[in-house]
């Protein structure tokens, strides 16, 4: 039965409610950061305090170690800080929330709370919001400017904050970082906040540049291989969907393609919007990545070791026109009439693991290729949702040869495959490096494709 008018009106009106608390939750969660990591500090300081007087003698450097460890978490948190002051909400933050119930598919309340996987979780995007504004920031050099979700440029964090009549302190700037608008998180978002301080290393240090070679250079060598005579009037349209802090879509931007990106996450959005729209040079900030684990160190001075970014000033690395992000859902924003045929190429990069239905993600990749347009796939198959322990959430887990069946059946035919090794926003200096043996394929689409049988 069809909704009325009204029931769709609330049901819209509910969506954007959820939208706004989750947005709340994980912009809380940035704020939180600098709180959750100096109670770590003090967890660390409390077990020094309990060695006996001789064992502490043999780690006498420890108090000084906390020292380096509290300024290298303030470096972060100006990082932090400064990007939220950057960000400028696609919705309006400061309404009062209206969560009263209203029958609505399940499926829009998908991923309210995250994966339990907190590197590569997609978050809540309920709206079927394609983003793409183009940025105030542009470079000197009179590069073109970079698309991504809404930015304006605001004021720079001075690396003070303000305080409210309670002294409660939230960066100056933006009324929607206040405490009224806070609340108490997880500390697992927490952690999502750390996992994004990692990947910034994979995608925007120098230091992940054996990562980005890994799992990046197969894509864009394949990708200039098969498309050998670029039209700069008209260059062919490439999508990478999970596109996370927006590395290899700017990179096949500068190969000559109209390149697009599309993140679920809002963790990986206001970060990817900060350094791509408000970046104004190379190495422009310190981050302390590594300092939120103990283990597996090899020496205080690895743990600590900081890490400049970005490694490129974006807005002047050779972009071609129509670079652009664009944020929701990649089944609600693809798996649209108006998509159907428009892309050449397909990018996925530890994307399609990420599905509740990797079926789905298929046919939909299927559709929104053109005749002869190529799909190419790096990564393993982790799938996101499969320990869910408790909770009802769908996970369609195949194995590598259904994967290819499903493929063979939606019109693809293998062109290349083989296996790489590649970690994932792994320390370089750590003791443990967790290793994955990603299925590297090339597929391309037949024309006029027909669907095979599976067995």
């Amino acid at each position: 039965m069809e909704e009325d008018d009204e029931q769709k009106r609330r049901r819209l009106k509910l969506e954007e409610a959820l939208e706004i608390q989750s947005l709340r939750r994980i912009i809380t969660a940035y704020l939180n950061y600098p709180d959750a990591s100096e109670e770590d500090v003090r967890r660390y300081e409390r077990s020094y305090r309990k060695l006996p007087p001789v064992h502490k003698d043999l780690l006498s450097h420890y108090p000084l170690k906390f020292q380096r460890l509290r300024r290298c978490i303030s470096m972060n948190t100006h990082f932090i800080f400064s990007m939220l002051q950057a960000f400028e909400p696609p919705l309006d933050m400061s309404q009062d929330l209206d969560l009263t119930p209203v029958r609505i598919p399940c499926c829009q309340q998908d991923g309210v709370e995250g994966s339990n996987d907190t590197c590569r979780s997609p978050v809540l995007l309920h709206a079927n919001k394609e983003v793409d504004m183009e940025s105030n920031h542009q470079s000197n050099a009179g590069s073109h400017p970079l698309s991504s979700i809404p930015t304006k440029q605001s004021e720079e964090y001075s690396g003070s904050a303000m305080a409210d009549s309670n002294d409660n302190v939230s960066p100056s700037g933006q009324h929607w970082l206040g405490p009224s608008f806070q609340f108490n998180v997880p500390l697992v978002d927490v952690d999502k906040v750390r996992c994004i301080i990692r990947n910034i290393v994979r995608d925007w240090a120098a230091e992940g540049k054996n990562e980005r070679d890994q799992c990046y250079m197969p894509i864009l060598e394949e990708l200039n291989t098969l498309f050998p005579n670029r039209s700069k009037e008209s260059p062919p349209a490439c999508l990478v969907p999970g596109a996370g802090l927006g590395r290899l879509a700017l990179e096949i931007s500068r190969l000559g393609f109209v390149s697009q990106g599309n993140e679920f996450s809002y963790y990986m959005m206001i970060c990817s919007s900060f350094i791509l729209n408000h970046s104004e040079t190379a190495g422009e900030w310190t981050i302390y990545p590594w300092i939120h684990s103990n283990c597996n160190s090899l020496s205080d001075s690895d743990q600590l070791r900081p890490v400049s970014i970005p490694d490129i000033h974006p807005a002047s690395a050779g972009i071609t026109e129509g670079f652009s992000m664009c944020g929701g859902d990649f089944v609600e924003v693809y798996n649209d009439p108006s998509q159907v045929g428009t892309w050449d190429a397909v990018v996925t990069c530890f994307f399609i693991d990420t599905a509740h239905n990797i079926v789905e993600y298929i046919e939909i990749i299927s559709k929104i290729l053109k005749d002869g347009g190529v799909w190419i796939n790096f990564g393993p198959l982790l799938y996101h949702f499969a320990d869910m322990y408790g909770q009802d959430e769908m996970s369609i887990e195949l194995s590598l040869e259904d994967v290819k069946k499903v493929a063979l059946h939606y019109g693809f035919e293998f062109e290349k495959e083989r296996t790489i090794e590649t970690t994932y926003t792994t320390n370089p200096r750590s003791m443990m490096q967790n290793r994955y043996f990603a299925a590297f394929w090339t597929m391309r689409k037949k024309s006029a494709a027909v669907q095979v049988p599976l067995e």
